[in-house]
């Protein structure tokens, strides 16, 4: 594998010579770039970095960018996708600018439902085809890890499709991919609730398990959807067959997400766009990461998760993109730093933090992704020309990579 050195970089970014697992409170406001730099990468991974003026000759290799008037970042890290689906829904989309609400559209047939019915109808082979775009669209916005859930299938066989599908664009990209079985997500038509949950718990989870397919387990707890206590139920589960909980929490109500969260011992709650100070009090000390998904709150016009409030009572927090074809239709992580900046108040250092050491503590990533340390997997990019980092969120729904390292090696745009 070809060395490469990144020379004459503006501005390196996320540079720690040891990443802690993630950051919070104040320490959220903390972005180390380091000015005038050069980083070297080898055997795809972070060899060194320091000052120009530190650059030896034995650094220089065969491949050389030069970024000048640039910065360099580590990839983003999105830890809460759906990004494999059949079929976009643009017919929900005018309903609900109409005024139907989430819940009236799932009534009618859409949502979710809407989604599983499509995704029943294709074949596994379909459905990584018109996934993989997706993927690759990820990648050009600077995404070099992401999660990936099930839960359009809501049945055995497309649950495991979708997990199948998920895996191979972790195979066929050069995205590292982390999957979640998300089969609590809605009820299917033709099932009670109790039946729906047994089949969960009989069958597709010792199904998944085998197949070895996903690494987190995921439930929808929500008014409508799963109770805390069916959550919890589904969770500790997943948990025998070593699958760790992420949740889906508080997005609609206060659903009891983040009290099922803390309690299973998730890794993360996500959403939490009707947190209240009891819940934040209660995520305190404890290893469960806060989540916000502004892509969501900003389709669907609710409120926005209060990032600012999260922080200043001391707490870490991490930002995905949510991309799905009915609350999101957007992975683009720079539109989500522009939304958290904007709409949710945090400054610039802040929102890139949270969506790379953070969302990589989240992904059980630390080790390996979300910073620039010596011995971390060289996924990098470059930005085009920029007076500062805070370029990035100021010039909403642009966007500012023009360069994209994955596994160490240049990748065509």
């Amino acid at each position: 594998m070809h060395n490469l050195l990144i020379k004459n970089i503006k501005g390196l970014v996320q540079v720690r010579s040891k990443a802690p697992a993630f950051v919070s409170g104040t320490a959220m406001n903390e972005l180390p770039i380091l000015n005038d730099a050069y980083v070297l990468l080898k055997d795809g991974l972070i060899h060194s970095y320091g000052n120009m003026s530190e650059l030896s000759s034995e650094a220089h290799t065969t491949h050389v960018i030069d970024a000048s008037g640039r910065f360099v970042f580590p990839s983003f890290i999105d830890s809460h996708t759906h990004l494999v689906f059949a079929a976009t829904r643009e017919e929900e989309f005018e309903m609900k600018i109409k005024g139907a609400s989430y819940e009236e559209i799932a009534a009618r047939g859409g949502g979710i439902l809407n989604s599983a019915k499509k995704l029943q109808a294709l074949s596994e082979d379909e459905l990584f085809e018109c996934s993989v775009p997706r993927a690759r669209e990820i990648i050009r916005y600077g995404t070099g890890a992401v999660e990936i859930k099930s839960g359009y299938g809501l049945t055995t066989k497309d649950e495991l499709k979708m997990l199948r599908v998920a895996k191979r664009i972790g195979k066929d990209t050069p995205l590292k991919v982390k999957t979640t079985f998300l089969g609590a997500h809605a009820v299917p038509s033709g099932y009670t609730k109790e039946k729906y949950i047994a089949l969960i718990l009989n069958e597709m989870l010792p199904a998944v398990a085998e197949e070895n397919l996903a690494d987190y387990i995921d439930v929808f707890c929500e008014n409508g959807f799963f109770s805390p206590d069916e959550t919890e139920k589904i969770v500790e589960a997943g948990k025998k067959y070593g699958l760790i909980p992420r949740l889906h929490a508080n997005q609609l109500n206060r659903s009891g997400g983040v009290e099922v969260g803390v309690k299973t011992h998730a890794i993360s709650v996500d959403h939490l766009e009707n947190i209240g100070d009891e819940e934040i009090q209660l995520l305190k000390g404890t290893t469960t990461m806060p989540v916000s998904l502004p892509g969501a709150a900003f389709f669907l016009n609710l409120p926005f998760t209060p990032a600012r409030k999260i922080i200043d009572a001391g707490l870490p927090i991490a930002i995905a993109s949510d991309y799905n074809p009915g609350s999101a239709p957007s992975g683009s992580i720079p539109m989500m730093l522009s939304l958290a900046c904007i709409k949710m108040r945090l400054t610039p250092q802040e929102a890139i933090n949270a969506v790379t050491i953070n969302t990589a503590y989240t992904l059980g990533l630390s080790e390996s992704h979300g910073t620039i340390t010596p011995g971390k997997v060289a996924n990098l990019f470059i930005t085009e020309p920029m007076n500062s980092i805070s370029s990035i969120p100021y010039r909403f729904g642009s966007n500012p990579i023009a360069s994209v390292i994955l596994n160490g090696k240049l990748i065509a745009l």
